[in-house]
């Protein structure tokens, strides 16, 4: 916003260099009087509304005042709230970090940004900035943070709100555990053995998979948690070690060897 101080006749034609001075609600603009007939204001906010005029002087004691002109400055209301998410898509494996991104494409002043969890609109932050954007960060999410998310901004026109995003945390898979179930205490040729692989922790889908010897046997899905198993019917050369994995998309986990040893004939 430019201010101009307007003279009769215009300063170039008169003999005295004039000076001069701008002011809002009684308080001068500036540090000291210019010669230059305007003043600039790079850019307006609320707080520069109010009543100004201009001073144009000879002498301390000759000058002339302008008429007032009352200006009242507008925020502009800030719009198309939309809520970004670090990392992108929305699943997150328990411990890793979660940025929650709130953006506006409009509004000027202080904008106020809230972030929520939840059809209840559990409050997770509230920041006040003058910015287009800014973030809310859960340094490590855990298993309950998972949810509907959105945000809202305010510049004092009311709160905007942004569409709800949903975020699905993970928990990793833990070692599991491989243990075989015989029909008998000796193990011989012909008998059928359940080798049963198990992690106590971890979200489903849980992939697992058997080994004898390094050795892949077979690997089975359990799509709701829990173990698996994989059905063998011994031959002489099945003796050995066996371990399985487990994996749910991070890190797979191996469990402890389990050695096998086939006695003979049944």
């Amino acid at each position: 916003m430019t201010l101009t101080c307007k003279t009769q006749p215009p300063p170039q034609k008169l003999d005295a260099k004039l000076q001069f001075r701008f002011y809002r609600d009684g308080r001068p603009l500036g540090l000291d009087s210019n010669s230059l007939p305007e003043f600039r204001i790079p850019a307006v906010r609320k707080a520069d509304s109010g009543s100004y005029w201009c001073e144009a002087k000879i002498t301390s004691i000759k000058f002339k005042l302008s008429r007032r002109v009352q200006i009242a400055v507008h925020r502009v209301p800030v719009g198309n709230v939309s809520l970004e998410i670090q990392p992108p898509g929305g699943h997150l494996m328990e411990g890793e970090k979660l940025v929650l991104v709130c953006l506006v494409t409009g509004g000027t002043g202080d904008i106020v940004f809230y972030w929520y969890r939840g059809a209840r609109g559990l409050s997770l932050k509230t920041k006040t900035q003058r910015s287009m954007m800014a973030t809310c960060e859960i340094p490590a999410v855990r298993e309950r943070d998972s949810g509907q998310y959105y945000c809202t901004a305010d510049n004092g026109y009311g709160p905007s709100l942004s569409e709800l995003v949903s975020i699905t945390v993970r928990i990793p898979v833990s070692r599991p555990v491989l243990t075989l179930r015989a029909p008998g205490a000796q193990l011989v040729v012909g008998h059928m053995v359940e080798l049963h692989c198990e992690a106590q922790r971890g979200s489903p889908p849980i992939l697992y998979q058997f080994y004898h010897e390094n050795v892949t046997l077979g690997n089975s899905s359990a799509s709701f948690g829990g173990g698996v198993s994989f059905n063998l019917s011994l031959t002489a050369e099945d003796s050995g070690n066996y371990y399985c994995e487990a994996n749910n998309g991070q890190v797979a986990q191996r469990s402890e060897v389990v050695p096998l040893n086939i006695k003979g004939i049944a």
